[in-house]
């Protein structure tokens, strides 16, 4: 991925710049894409706040990787990708005004959404844990933390008929899970007390699918405590700030089944971003409650902040060029 025109550099932690870049020319196989917008990612707060392990200033557009927009132009040799089609972006450079990328890096989306905000890496990301879980109906499922990834997962939970348990620690969090069709919230304060709302509501039994989606050491405890024997536990959250431990003897003793739902494979990337597609425009989801908060390029900054302070009401910022 090349950017050009302008684009946010993060030149050191909580501090990004506005730069201007020129145009290349299109080699074969690549297309030009007019860059509308992009999500913030919750696995960006690290390197916005950050870590000895990086090092600043950062590529000009990352770490952006949620990015759509329209195909303004196509080099020789591009077969499935016309001037004008709307497209998400697969890269992490985003953060800015246009960009060139290989023909497989932008997905054709159906016309319908050719005006329309859509995040398509976080979405593709949300479809395909979901479609790790192997939700059915009547399964009593808990959703361990309500950001966007755990929303949208709920929506997906509940679509299919599971009962949904959603816990999170922010009363707006609790809001959406409702919203997205959860059949009970749970306030995450005290293990001890979720433990035992989750028992009451499945009488004992505890949850045939649990999934965490938070990316932090408690969470992850609570949710192998919540998975019933037998069960399966589904690690959405991303884990990035060291090592964790785990109950291996819990795990050994309910026999329960433990599934990293991160896809590595491009192709199962853009899977799910054209499942997501699909399902946005026929009706079977619709993510833009979820869009809480938005900013311009030079006021990235003020997004990363949101996503890290995560004020009242804020779910997920999009940051539009």
């Amino acid at each position: 991925m090349r950017v050009h025109g302008r684009a946010a550099m993060l030149v050191s932690p909580r501090r990004t710049d506005l730069v201007s870049l020129p145009r290349s020319e299109l080699a074969s196989g690549e297309v030009e894409v007019a860059i509308h917008g992009s999500g913030v990612c919750g696995s960006n707060v690290p390197v916005w706040l950050g870590r000895p392990w990086f090092d600043y200033p950062l590529v000009a557009g990352a770490p952006g990787h949620e990015g759509w927009g329209e195909v303004v132009d196509v080099g020789p040799a591009v077969t499935a990708v016309r001037i004008g089609d709307p497209v998400a972006l697969l890269g992490d450079q985003v953060f800015a005004e246009c960009a060139i990328v290989p023909e497989a890096d932008a997905v054709v989306l159906p016309p319908a959404l050719a005006n329309v905000p859509f995040p398509g890496e976080a979405l593709g990301c949300a479809f395909n844990a979901a479609a790790r879980c192997d939700f059915r109906r009547g399964q009593s499922v808990a959703v361990v933390g309500v950001g966007f990834l755990g929303a949208v997962i709920i929506a997906l939970a509940a679509s299919t008929g599971a009962r949904v348990l959603a816990i999170t620690r922010r009363p707006f969090g609790l809001e959406i899970a409702t919203a997205m069709g959860a059949a009970e919230t749970i306030a995450m304060d005290d293990h001890e007390n979720v433990l035992d709302a989750v028992r009451r509501h499945t009488d004992g039994h505890l949850c045939e699918r649990v999934v965490e989606a938070v990316g932090e050491q408690w969470p992850l405890d609570l949710a192998s405590e919540l998975t019933a024997v037998g069960g399966r536990l589904i690690i959405a959250g991303y884990h990035q700030d060291g090592p964790r431990s785990v109950n291996m003897q819990l795990w050994n003793w309910r026999g329960i089944d433990v599934i990293n739902a991160h896809e590595r494979d491009a192709a199962v990337v853009r899977a799910g971003i054209r499942e997501a597609a699909d399902a946005v425009v026929t009706g079977r989801i619709d993510p833009t409650p979820m869009y809480t908060h938005e900013f311009g390029l030079e006021r990235l900054d003020h997004a990363f902040d949101a996503l890290v302070e995560r004020p009242d009401g804020f779910l997920k910022s999009l940051v539009v060029s």
